[in-house]
């Protein structure tokens, strides 16, 4: 994922663009303290945050899931045992794809569907795999690790497995799906296309005949203290209902100062994979106005201690109230 584009790039989006990054749409640079907040109203809809801390912090005990590493695969396999165990017909879907600098990835999706029956699909997206180099790592000594991805990569998946928990318990009568993605962070500046291959094989080979969702939400970045979810400008113009639906669905959960009704960034994530399709899309992603992502974005210290379970509860308690769990 990249960072900060020009206002040129965002006119220019139907013309086509596919890496993480993003443009401020305002200047407010607003942070929510997320370590100190209480939801302000009651919250009747039940999501365990500790259930999905510990979600996450089981995936960043493999080490850095990297395209090609043991950590990597041994993830993949227990991401897709987990959603087999919690009631999920799988699908894995396995592909080899050349990153920018000619390295062959063997990548996975993980695909997970409840009541495939049902025609009508919502489908819940995060990214699993780490970035290579923490290239944006203050010391320059460090800018060849690997990232843990506590924050962007583990937060998501631990939220979708611990609604996929719920799901089971619920048994609702819905089609819901549950995608993990590859390959989304083996990218490089200025090179669009170097990003988010995992989903753009996906949206291009469909896991089954004619398989579209409805609409898709994607989970990417949101347990990180001190998080602020703005509404992301290509989500907004892809899919006005469902933002409003959702920022609904987070401020009768309690949970509003997260998820202001303000325009944050563009930013070119998965969803932008699915909108050039045609489907409604809308990124929960954590944006701040005036300096951007996450500040342990890209860097070594983006691990556990960049956690805070009241974020990964207001995420997922607006997912739950969303899908009426």
């Amino acid at each position: 994922m990249q960072n900060v584009f020009t206002s040129i790039l965002v006119l220019m989006f139907l013309a086509g663009c596919g890496a993480k990054r993003a443009d401020s749409a305002d200047g407010s640079g607003n942070y929510a303290d997320s370590s100190a907040m209480v939801a302000e109203a009651p919250d009747a809809v039940a999501f365990d945050a500790d259930s999905a801390y510990a979600y996450l912090g089981r995936q960043v005990e493999f080490g850095p899931r990297v395209p090609n590493t043991e950590a990597h695969a041994k993830a993949g396999d227990w991401m897709a045992a987990e959603l087999r165990r919690h009631g999920a017909e799988v699908i894995e879907q396995k592909m080899d794809l050349e990153a920018f600098d000619g390295t062959i990835l063997h990548a996975r999706n993980i695909f997970g569907q409840y009541n495939p029956g049902e025609e009508d699909r919502t489908l819940l997206l995060a990214h699993y795999d780490c970035r290579p180099w923490a290239d944006e790592d203050p010391d320059p000594d460090k800018r060849k690790q690997p990232v843990d991805g506590a924050n962007d990569g583990a937060s998501g998946v631990a939220v979708l497995l611990e609604i996929a928990r719920q799901i089971s318990a619920a048994n609702p009568k819905k089609g819901i799906d549950i995608l993990f993605v590859d390959a989304e962070d083996w990218g490089t500046e200025g090179d669009d296309d170097s990003w988010a291959m995992g989903t753009r094989y996906f949206v291009h080979n469909p896991v089954k005949p004619g398989y579209q969702p409805a609409r898709v939400i994607v989970a990417d970045m949101v347990g990180g203290a001190g998080a602020l979810f703005p509404i992301e400008y290509f989500s907004q113009q892809s899919a006005p209902d469902l933002v409003t639906e959702l920022w609904n669905a987070a401020s009768a959960s309690g949970y509003g100062s997260l998820f202001p009704r303000q325009m944050g960034g563009a930013v070119t994530d998965d969803h932008v994979e699915f909108i050039k399709q045609g489907i409604p899309a809308v990124d929960i992603i954590e944006y701040h106005p005036r300096t951007g992502f996450n500040p342990h974005w890209h860097t070594t210290k983006d691990n556990l201690e960049n956690i805070d379970k009241n974020t990964l509860r207001a995420v997922g308690t607006t997912l739950v109230r969303y899908l009426e769990l």
